[in-house]
């Protein structure tokens, strides 16, 4: 696809005002401490991501891959509470650790032990990419976002040019559009942020976003009873990156890949293995880690 110029970026003074009013209006989370990684998960090691921004650091798990490396993964949660524990279940750590990917479960600021948010999460997702990249080398590297992690992966990904591949589970084109559809009673919150931070509402539409991405393959999944996504707009941001994108019928938010497991983790391999060159065939792991049972509703 012809490369399209990125989104320009709203003054730090309209970002600093409009990240608050942004978090107040992000769906409220309890508190949920983290469980640590089952015994199914070891070995791996828990890490502190040093910020460019902001005070603390982030918190993140490193998992080695099993065998010979090929790549290292970058996985991004959505916006739940236990953070980069989400990536527990459903077999994606395994199947990235068994096709021969490290990978790094990064915790967004305000999650599990990470400082608090100064100012838009695509700065954070910015370290965590850092992080990896010194630790890893010179290995093919790819993004795996979920939801919030996947949005908010988009503005890095316009202005870096060395990350490969792209994967993104539930992502919405604009945050406000599916806080319209799933929580319509903060309209009026919504319209005043659309009057009042103008540059900002432009930047967060990830659509200028997803045709300015500067990677080799993408992929974009979601459900097509997903309330706050629609399934062409999943489709739109595929043609975008010039990517596929698989829509799972019956499926909600963050349960595609519950109702379509191995396709989902077939697709996200096949999006790296694209991007970062051919290697010899991998075998899909068996899903189903399990959280506590306080942490299963979602």
């Amino acid at each position: 696809m012809p490369e399209s110029p990125a989104p320009q970026r709203p003054s730090p003074g309209e970002e600093r005002l409009a990240i608050r009013l942004f978090l107040a209006l992000s769906p409220r989370l309890a508190r949920a401490a983290q469980p640590s990684a089952p015994s199914e998960l070891q070995p791996c090691e828990d890490v502190g991501v040093p910020r460019t921004r902001g005070a603390g650091v982030l918190t993140a798990t490193w998992y080695p891959a099993e065998r010979e490396a090929r790549g290292a993964v970058l996985l991004l949660h959505p916006w739940a509470p236990w953070g980069r524990a989400y990536f527990h279940r459903r077999g994606r750590l395994q199947a990235l650790r068994a096709a021969g990917y490290h990978a790094l479960a990064l915790d967004l600021p305000g999650f599990g032990g990470s400082g608090p948010p100064a100012g838009f999460f695509d700065r954070d997702v910015e370290d965590g990419v850092h992080f990896l990249r010194r630790r890893t080398g010179r290995l093919p590297f790819h993004v795996w976002g979920v939801s919030a992690g996947g949005y908010w992966a988009h503005p890095l990904l316009t202005r870096t040019d060395w990350i490969a591949g792209a994967f993104f589970e539930d992502v919405s084109a604009h945050l406000f559009d599916w806080s319209w559809r799933t929580a319509p009673w903060g309209a009026p919150a919504y319209l005043f942020f659309r009057t009042v931070f103008r540059a900002t509402h432009r930047f967060l539409d990830i659509r200028p976003h997803a045709a300015a991405l500067k990677i080799k393959a993408a992929a974009y999944v979601s459900g097509d009873r997903d309330a706050g996504i629609r399934a062409e707009e999943t489709a739109e941001l595929a043609r975008l990156t010039g990517g596929r994108s698989l829509v799972v019928p019956g499926a909600g938010h963050l349960s595609a890949i519950r109702a379509a497991n191995a396709e989902v983790l077939e697709l996200a391999l096949e999006t790296f293995e694209k991007a970062g060159g051919a290697a010899a065939p991998f075998p899909l792991p068996a899903p189903a880690l399990a959280l506590p049972q306080s942490a299963l509703k979602m």
